[in-house]
């Protein structure tokens, strides 16, 4: 029986990394020898590798981002390959992830991984990680799910997925929701899959290779007796776009009502809650900085997107040169229940 063909593309992060003379470790192996040193993969699929960049996850630009998706596109296009794998650091797997989820709208799957530990640590995670992420890349099963995460035997949906700890192997969760699946017995097993939203928009702008100019969007933390003045610099220094991370279901001080009220009448204002799971409310706090408040002055709700993937989302629609309205219908749809 002929295997399937799985595309790994690498990008650097902690799997990839070794030590230097200084005893920090820094991204040095490239996807070749990534492949080279699990050799179980061979009884998977046959391996094409790419290595377009050698980056730590802290470092990757929405840039990048954007040259990989063209790529991902392509080739998954081809008919060749069964699926894709990214291997990158996990400090912004959950963020490619996501980026991916949004510009790819592909039969075929894609699975991005990584490591907790490096290259040379006891119990290095990155081979079965690796090993893990092509068994589910190569999976007809795993098709159709949107991009996928693949961490600890555990398959996450990107929209959900979360670093939830800086340092277990088990890092990877999806707060309220929980994994889709897991890899056993060296199958992929799927017990469920995640409702997609199609950005239209954005996906149109996908069709044009030429990397678009990316808008710069503020993610500010609103907190305790917090009065977020710093709202009124954002426009000065160059933003087209803001979100807010509230307290509890989409909750901010009183006191900073005014600052974010303003700021959403310049420019696209997305609120957003801290807390790990749950959706941000809508119509049921009446107080002043409730939620209904703040959605009544021009924010948007972010529903169940995380402080961080609202963040990336705005980024991408005004990088597409989405409309007002076109925003608040996507901030409005139901990403995740």
């Amino acid at each position: 029986m002929t295997l399937p063909r799985v595309l790994v593309v690498t990008l650097g992060g902690t799997i990839t990394m070794t030590a230097d003379d200084g005893g920090g470790i820094r991204p040095t192996l490239d996807g070749a020898q990534l492949v080279k040193a699990v050799p179980q993969l061979e009884q998977v699929a046959r391996i094409d590798v790419e290595t377009p960049f050698m980056l730590p996850g802290a470092s990757l630009t929405l840039g990048h981002l954007w040259q990989v998706a063209q790529l991902l596109r392509q080739r998954l296009r081809s008919g060749e390959f069964a699926g894709a794998v990214l291997v990158q650091g996990t400090d912004t797997i959950e963020d490619t992830a996501f980026v991916m989820d949004v510009l790819l709208d592909l039969e075929r799957p894609v699975v991005v991984t990584g490591a907790m530990r490096g290259a040379q640590a006891p119990g290095a995670d990155g081979p079965a990680n690796l090993l893990a992420a092509v068994t589910v890349a190569a999976s007809a099963d795993a098709a159709r799910c949107g991009v996928l995460v693949v961490l600890n035997d555990e398959i996450h949906a990107a929209r959900l997925a979360r670093k939830s700890h800086t340092a277990l192997p088990s890092a990877f969760t999806s707060p309220g929701a929980g994994a889709l699946g897991l890899v056993a017995e060296g199958q992929a097993r799927i017990g469920c899959r995640p409702v997609r939203n199609r950005v239209e928009s954005v996906l149109a702008r996908m069709a044009d290779p030429a990397e678009p100019e990316w808008v710069p969007v503020a993610q500010l933390s609103v907190g305790l007796d917090e009065d977020a003045r710093i709202a009124a610099t954002l426009e000065d220094l160059g933003y087209g776009g803001a979100v807010v991370e509230a307290m509890g279901a989409g909750h901010v001080p009183a006191k900073a009502v005014e600052a974010l009220a303003s700021l959403a009448g310049q420019m696209p204002v997305v609120l957003a809650t801290r807390v790990p799971a749950g959706r941000g409310f809508t119509r049921t706090y009446g107080f002043a900085g409730s939620e209904i408040d703040l959605l009544a002055r021009g924010l948007l709700p972010a529903g169940s997107l995380s402080a961080s993937k609202a963040r990336l989302l705005l980024s991408l629609l005004l990088a597409t040169g989405a409309m007002a309205d076109d925003i608040q219908a996507v901030f409005g749809a139901r990403f995740f229940p």
